[in-house]
């Protein structure tokens, strides 16, 4: 066997970055990688592979090595496990020691965990399963830049789910038209309406004249309500200097909400989530783009670890998965994403996807978003899944309403309302919650025609980001 500081190329376990002994310290990051190694390659070698290349080896032995307190830097592989009923696939635990990180920074975190270490030759694939973010890493971080009791103190509602709408079509309204869509989807009763990801300030309504008329609808039907109401103005741009101009904008003319897509970037998403906080304004992340990194189950990052990254940045609201509508969601999976988001304590739970327990300090939590192919007739569904803390966005749900958006914002608020009074009660909503519906759509006919048009849709396709864990026996 070859001395750690023989010259030429050693196997990464041999230089030290597999170490079965470790017992991680409560300061250390901890990650687990699902490694697919390619044919002949150990997969000790190839989890240790991983944990060199993602903290401070390279192919060879290097000698500067001997100018530093090389153990201390190395990450170190304590655990590889076979995936069950996945072969050829391992869960490698791996923990970096607190001192390979910039405080405060997901930009330098993820330049080290998922940098280089993808394009590895001698793996097949490589995803990132899940992270444990210790206490005093978290603590470098401001979180979210109001968090869920402070937004429903800003908004004074309480006891249930928010409820809010997608603009759409997507593209080519313009501004007048937009704002009249705004103006009916909140007087009908929603809490909030939304700006789609794609819409910045292009030739056909620029982003000023949106924020323009888009306010004018919240304020008017703000005021015919008696609620307060909220538009989520995107303020994506091209540079931060105009994302600044437009979120000042915003505030200038009385929002309570802006919005940012996760395709800006986490440098760009931190200093949004400070401009927020400082200036008073809730902040909702839209996660465009996610799913090129999130989905697949072999390669990539799992949506649960992009979640930690978003609450350590400091969004207030993150889309997180519906599991009943059109969008990929397991419903264990999604359970996992929630409870990170909102939780203050996530023991382990691999049924749910989750590797590590999670503390977050008293960090508040991020509002989880559930959007894409809902409506009003899945609303028992919604409520079972996800209990109060959670945004219900209707897009199609509401404005695609045959009697109107007006309509089709009254039957979402009114099935919201039925359900949340038949839990109350200690009804079964997944038992009963349909003929609740029915029966509130006795005497509202928006949300008669809602059930009618819409009561049958579902999206049943199996989910490609289920968690692979064995059920064991409890004692």
């Amino acid at each position: 066997m070859k001395d750690r500081w023989d010259p030429g190329v050693q196997s990464y376990a041999g230089m030290g970055y597999y170490a079965p002994d470790y017992i991680p310290k409560d300061t250390d990051v901890l990650a687990v990688f699902r490694v697919t190694p390619q044919d002949g390659v150990d997969p000790i070698e190839a989890a240790a592979a991983v944990a060199g290349e993602s903290s401070t080896a390279t192919w060879t032995v290097v000698w500067t090595d001997r100018l530093t307190a090389n153990s201390h830097y190395q990450a170190k592989a304590y655990r590889v496990d076979p995936v069950p009923g996945r072969e050829g696939e391992y869960f490698a635990y791996i923990a970096y020691d607190i001192d390979l990180f910039e405080e405060g920074s997901i930009a330098n975190l993820t330049s080290s965990i998922i940098g280089n270490v993808f394009g590895f030759k001698p793996l097949k694939a490589l995803r990132l399963e899940d992270m444990r973010i210790p206490v005093a890493y978290v603590k470098t971080f401001q979180g979210p830049a109001h968090g869920i009791v402070m937004e429903r103190e800003y908004l004074n509602k309480y006891g249930r789910p928010l409820l809010g709408a997608t603009i759409k079509p997507k593209l080519g309204l313009s501004a007048r038209n937009y704002g009249r869509v705004v103006y009916e989807a909140c007087k009908g009763g929603l809490d909030f309406t939304k700006d789609d990801e794609n819409i910045n300030s292009q030739p056909f309504m620029r982003w000023r004249d949106r924020f323009l008329f888009g306010m004018e609808g919240v304020n008017k039907a703000m005021a015919e309500t008696g609620e307060i109401k909220g538009h989520y103005l995107n303020v994506t741009a091209g540079s931060m200097e105009q994302m600044y101009e437009r979120a000042d904008f915003a505030k200038e003319i009385g929002s309570t909400i802006v919005m940012i897509d996760l395709t800006i970037g986490y440098t760009a998403m931190q200093s949004m989530a400070t401009w927020a906080r400082k200036n008073g304004v809730l902040l909702h992340l839209h996660r465009a783009g996610h799913s090129t990194f999130t989905r697949q189950k072999t390669h990539g990052v799992s949506f649960r670890v992009l979640a930690k990254w978003c609450r350590l940045i400091g969004v207030d609201h993150v889309h997180a998965g519906t599991v009943v509508g059109k969008l990929e969601g397991d419903p264990a999976t999604t359970a996992g994403y929630y409870d990170t988001l909102r939780d203050d304590f996530i023991p382990t739970n691999p049924a749910n996807g989750i590797f590590f327990d999670q503390s977050w300090a008293s960090m508040p939590g991020v509002m989880p978003v559930a959007s894409g192919g809902i409506h009003a007739g899945q609303m028992h569904q919604l409520v079972d899944l996800f209990g109060d803390d959670v945004i219900l966005q209707f897009g199609g749900g509401t404005i695609g309403h045959p009697l109107g958006i007006s309509a089709g914002a009254e039957s979402n608020r009114v099935a919201l309302e039925a359900i949340i009074k038949a839990r109350n009660e200690g009804k079964d909503l997944l038992r009963e919650g349909p003929d609740v519906l029915r029966k509130a759509a006795e005497t509202c006919r928006p949300l008669e025609v809602a059930l009618a048009t819409w009561g049958d849709v579902t999206f049943d396709y199996t989910s490609t980001d289920a968690p692979d864990a064995v059920p064991t026996a409890s004692i």
